[in-house]
């Protein structure tokens, strides 16, 4: 069987999607090792209509099924904003985090929040399937924590007084947005939402 295309240059959300597809027994593959780099603007109007655009321009590019996602971060104090702007906010991590503890410093806290993601799989042929996932929490203003990636480190997940760069890979692989997106994903197509799929049902836990 041909391999399955993850289709994202970032390293954080590569290395989490290998982790969740781990038990599929797919070969799996990424864009840095196919060489691959399209320019796919992501300026949709919600998750879903990026997640569907990376995912099929990639699958039509490659002839491989390609999972891809978008991600972003709700703010209830900012109107739910950076949202689908989340990686837009700034030019790198640090610099996001920073800003987005900069636009909330006037409101009043507890600053409460989500992660929303979209997953989208796609076949060569343009046949998709979406999952969708959430992970709700707050913002704190001390970064703690040094796994994880993006906003992780001041992110501190609803019910426990730890941000997600505090826990393990595996750990947060169980409970994170983009966990429950891969599995929201896994539990569609156990219902035959995409004939021919080369994921199988869900085995995450």
């Amino acid at each position: 069987m041909p391999p399955l295309l993850i289709a994202t240059t970032n390293l954080g959300k590569l290395s989490e999607l290998k982790a969740l597809l781990a038990d599929q027994g797919l070969e799996l593959t990424d864009l840095l090792q196919l060489g691959m780099d399209l320019a796919v603007a992501e300026d949709g109007p919600d998750y879903d209509s990026i997640a569907h655009r990376k995912a099929t321009l990639y699958a039509a590019a490659s002839g491989l099924w390609t999972i891809a996602d978008d991600t972003g971060l709700e703010v209830d104090a900012l109107a739910g904003a950076p949202g689908v702007r989340s990686a837009r906010l700034s030019q790198d991590d640090p610099s996001r985090r920073a800003e987005l503890l900069r636009l909330l410093a006037a409101h009043p806290r507890p600053w409460t929040a989500r992660f929303r993601c979209s997953v989208a799989l796609a076949g060569p042929r343009g046949e998709v399937a979406l999952g969708r996932g959430d992970c709700g929490g707050e913002i704190v203003t001390q970064e703690r924590g040094d796994s994880g990636f993006g906003y992780d480190p001041i992110f501190q997940e609803a019910g426990t007084q730890r941000t997600l760069a505090e826990l393990p890979a595996l750990e947060k692989n169980q409970i994170s947005h983009r966990a429950r997106a891969v599995h929201d994903l896994l539990a569609r197509l156990a219902r035959g939402a995409l004939p021919g799929s080369p994921l199988s049902p869900p085995s995450i836990g």
